[in-house]
């Protein structure tokens, strides 16, 4: 499994677009978005749960994590990845109605 570095932006894009908090909590806010100016609070909410999802992962040691500095990096990428979550549901839920 590959661990965060200091500056491997690869590895945090690929953290960012296969971390499934920020999938399934930006999917959902979509989802119950009613006005598209909601989706940035789904993406910061969803970005907020892949940040705990992978504290939690670094907590019980599933997840290699050293003090690299690019956490900042993760959370912004999470919140890019949970907006296009937000979006997509945004839109197919208003396409059903």
């Amino acid at each position: 499994m590959t661990g965060l570095q200091p500056f491997e932006p690869g590895a945090l894009v690929l953290i960012a677009l296969l971390n499934p908090a920020v999938a399934i909590v930006g999917f959902m806010m979509g989802r119950a978005a009613d006005q598209p100016q909601k989706l940035v609070v789904a993406a910061f909410s969803a970005a907020i749960a892949g940040a705990i999802l992978i504290w939690v992962g670094a907590y019980f040691k599933i997840v290699p994590v050293r003090g690299s500095g690019a956490e900042a990096g993760l959370l912004v990428l999470q919140m890019i990845v949970g907006l296009a979550w937000a979006t997509l549901g945004y839109f197919l839920a208003s396409r059903r109605n």
